[in-house]
């Protein structure tokens, strides 16, 4: 009997084992931000580039709209992320394209805390947690990425970052205000004008999602309007 039963489950085993395995689930893949889509220039308009990170994604589509008929506005086909990544990517983002205007953002991502175990995000109390780039690196890096726009000829307008509200996760509130400063130190030696986004942002509470650095629809539009306004005070004249 033992061994009848034996046999059996030897069969059986054999039969799962051989059965076929339910195909995985496919992921769905997010689709492209639009906002990274390859626009065709209107011939005899002057050539704009956002650079940054998604606060910047979320507001090209509203700036480019703004900017119809005055501006040819492309950004970089990504998020920017941190400085060091700026550095390893600007000269290929550059291209070798004319540009007229570059308005220009890091920030949020340097600030950022990160661990060994995940480089996304991090709390910031957790033990071995850092910041993605320390202040005085970011300070430094930002030093290089302004003597590589500069080489453009294009006219630069700096882009400070914006409000870091409480509980955001990975960050702490108002660390931006430090790495504005550090900027800001950057940006006046170099003479390169700032748009105040920050303060821009920090008038509309509202626009900001709760406990986060994103911002609603209404509120990326919003800050377009801002940096709508700073691109065009800055285009050739005609």
């Amino acid at each position: 009997m033992k061994s009848i039963l034996l046999l059996a489950l030897i069969a059986g085993t054999a039969i799962a084992a051989d059965a076929p395995k339910p195909a995985p689930k496919a992921t769905k893949k997010r689709a492209p931000s639009p906002a990274f889509a390859k626009i065709e220039d209107v011939p005899g308009l002057p050539r704009v580039l956002l650079i940054g990170d998604s606060i910047s994604i979320g507001y090209t589509l509203d700036v480019r709209e703004m900017l119809k008929g005055k501006a040819n506005v492309h950004r970089i086909p990504t998020n920017g992320g941190p400085t060091t990544n700026g550095l390893q990517h600007l000269k290929e983002w550059l291209g070798d394209s004319k540009w007229d205007v570059i308005h220009f953002n890091w920030g949020l991502h340097d600030l950022k805390y990160i661990s060994e175990k995940s480089p996304v995000r991090a709390d910031p109390k957790a033990e071995g947690s850092h910041q993605q780039v320390l202040l005085a690196d970011y300070e430094k890096n930002l030093t290089e990425l302004v003597k590589i726009l500069q080489g453009t000829g294009a006219k630069l307008i700096w882009c400070n970052t914006t409000p870091v509200p409480e509980g955001s996760d990975g960050r702490i509130k108002d660390d931006e205000l430090k790495y504005n400063e550090a900027a800001a130190r950057v940006m006046k030696a170099a003479g390169i004008p700032t748009d105040d986004l920050h303060a821009h942002a920090s008038a509309k509470p509202d626009a900001q999602l709760p406990a986060n650095v994103h911002y609603t629809p209404e509120g990326s539009r919003y800050l377009a309007e801002k940096v709508a306004a700073m691109i065009t005070e800055y285009l050739p004249k005609k």
